[in-house]
C-alpha cells in the first residue's frame, strides 16, 4: 500500500464518520499509543488513549515489539486489534 493509498483510505474514512482532517490533527497531538503483540503468536495489537491516561499503559500487560511487516500486514489482513486505554472519548457531533 503506498503513502498515497493511505491517503486516500484515511480521507474517506474520516469523511464517513463526519470528521476533518484538522480534528484528527488535534485529536493525534493528545494521544499515545503502544504496538506490539501479547504474545508470540497473539494479535498486533494498537493500545491508545489520552496523554492524561497514560499512567493506565503500565498497568497493561507488556506488549512485545512488532516489526512494521508484522503491523501493515495484519492491518491489510483485517486482524489488527484495537485497545482503547482509559476513559472513552466523546466524539464530536455525536449525543451519548
Amino acid at each position: 500500500m503506498t503513502e498515497a493509498d493511505l491517503q486516500v483510505q484515511l480521507e474517506e474514512t474520516l469523511s464517513a464518520q463526519g470528521l476533518s482532517h484538522e480534528q484528527l490533527q488535534t485529536l493525534a497531538s493528545q494521544l499515545v499509543w503502544r504496538i506490539g503483540r501479547s504474545g508470540d503468536d497473539g494479535p498486533v495489537t494498537v493500545r491508545v488513549g489520552f496523554a492524561k491516561s497514560a499512567a493506565f499503559f503500565a498497568e497493561l500487560p507488556r506488549l512485545k515489539n512488532a516489526t512494521d511487516a508484522e503491523l501493515e500486514e495484519a492491518a491489510k489482513g483485517g486482524a489488527l486489534r484495537v485497545e482503547w486505554v482509559g476513559a472513552r472519548p466523546r466524539l464530536w457531533g455525536m449525543d451519548s
